[in-house]
């Protein structure tokens, strides 16, 4: 049998005491005063002293998906809200939190590109993303053994394999420890193959190059997940603590099959459900977004007489990667599956088997001890992939009432396309869709993520 990865629980806290409520009359949009918010600083969250009138009804909002997107949406539409204004956050996903392409994402997260070129808006969404990366570790989560960490501060590190991209590689390099706008949370240092097996014993650089990212994380997805589930929910307690009884979250592990299955519910809906978003009726076919299904290798040491992987090395970017979960475990991957419509997580033992065939060379490249590791199951998820343009792949934002009909009842908003990066874009885009929603103001984005609108689907 393939082992499953993560510990997926069942849950479905209800933070608020108060009985939901069918409410048939129509709702509209009130936009909302947003205020700087403590939540947003790198300490752990407390509470923005934003205050607003309180309303007799609360806003209403639905986030459709628990992956990176949804929970990251819904953790700024809780604190960015005024602390005395009424929320209540409905999250939908009928297989529960991380269950789709983020909960077996590799986890490693850095702002460059395979050139090690600073990606677009990078110093917006790496310090969103590690923003929500310590309001995670603030709250409760599942323990601290090899499985169940949040984030491994070790870095990352990238052999050089490929001598037709080396001199490009370099010289960006060389412009970001130089430039006076370099991304100086995240820096890149150039090493020999000398300094680079001082980090990891028993690496190989074939080109004698290493590009080392100290600053440079890795998440473990799953646990990351339930612990930010966990800070919106120690949020909502500790705000209606002080008497206001004002937010309210709850999961529903349900299958919403349709826009209309919301009308009249809600003041906003917000889509997060990557490359599912296909099933929404109201949506399939009309997004520009390319499916592509990832499958990921996960490996043990079993071998006593072998050398484990060094506790404080990085982890591993090349043609493959390691996300090193401990010193005896981690997760290789990963496979390009382009049109896919497979949405299991679950992986045959045959097909894990040959996917660990298609990638073990290359992984054996840079780290021939990984030919000593057994496999021990795997787990897919589907990308959804944003358009390519001559400017770039930016993800999918904005209101999208004019997609779904314009009649209904609440405003729509979307945020899809997040690719491979998903853990990059997800706090900033997130917070940017939350205040958006909060305010009625897609303005708010820049241009670039919504020019999707202008693409017709492939």
């Amino acid at each position: 049998m393939v082992a499953a990865w993560g510990h997926t629980m069942s849950m479905n806290w209800v933070c608020s005491t108060s009985t939901r409520t069918t409410c048939s009359r129509q709702r509209v949009c009130r936009a909302t005063t947003l205020t700087s918010s403590p939540m947003s600083s790198a300490s752990c969250p407390s509470l923005s002293a934003a205050a607003a009138v309180p309303s007799s009804s609360p806003r209403r909002c639905a986030v459709l998906g628990a992956g990176f997107a949804g929970l990251s949406v819904a953790w700024h539409l809780l604190s960015n809200s005024p602390k005395q204004e009424k929320l209540h956050v409905d999250i939908f996903d009928e297989s529960g939190i991380g269950a789709g392409a983020s909960g077996v994402s590799g986890g490693l997260i850095h702002p460059y590109s395979p050139k090690l070129k600073l990606l677009w808006r990078a110093e917006e969404c790496w310090s969103e993303c590690l923003n929500l990366i310590k309001v995670a570790e603030c709250a409760p989560h599942f323990g601290s053994d090899a499985h169940h960490f949040i984030v491994r501060r070790t870095g990352i590190l990238r052999p050089a394999v490929h001598e037709k991209n080396l001199d490009v590689m370099k010289i960006y390099c060389v412009w970001q420890q130089n430039a006076l706008n370099c991304l100086s949370s995240c820096r890149i240092k150039t090493i020999d193959g000398v300094a680079a097996r001082e980090l990891v014993p028993n690496l190989c650089t074939p080109l004698n190059t290493a590009f080392f990212m100290p600053e440079a994380v890795n998440v473990n997805p799953q646990t990351y997940l339930q612990a930010l589930y966990l800070a919106c929910r120690n949020l909502v307690t500790t705000v209606n603590s002080t008497g206001c009884q004002s937010k309210s979250i709850i999961l529903h592990k349900k299958f919403v099959a349709s826009l209309r299955d919301l009308e009249g519910e809600y003041d906003a809906v917000i889509v997060c459900l990557g490359a599912k978003v296909d099933m929404l009726p109201e949506l399939s076919g009309i997004l520009p977004i390319r499916r592509c299904r990832g499958i990921v290798a996960l490996l043990q040491l079993n071998d006593v007489l072998c050398e484990e992987y060094p506790q404080h090395s990085p982890s591993i970017l090349s043609d493959v990667w390691f996300a090193v979960q401990g010193p005896r475990s981690l997760c290789l991957g990963s496979t390009w599956e382009w049109g896919s419509k497979n949405f299991s997580s679950s992986v045959s033992l045959e097909e894990a088997s040959t996917t660990l065939r298609d990638i073990l060379p290359k992984a054996c490249m840079v780290y021939p001890q990984i030919a000593k590791w057994t496999l021990t199951g795997a787990r897919a998820g589907v990308r959804a992939m944003s358009p390519l343009t001559p400017d770039g792949s930016f993800p999918l934002l904005g209101c999208i009432d004019d997609l779904v009909g314009g009649s209904s009842s609440f405003k729509v908003w979307l945020i899809g396309g997040l690719g491979s990066r998903g853990l990059l874009y997800h706090g900033w885009l997130g917070k940017l869709t939350a205040r958006a929603a909060l305010s009625c103001r897609e303005d708010i984005f820049p241009p670039e993520l919504t020019s999707w609108r202008k693409m017709k689907r492939k």
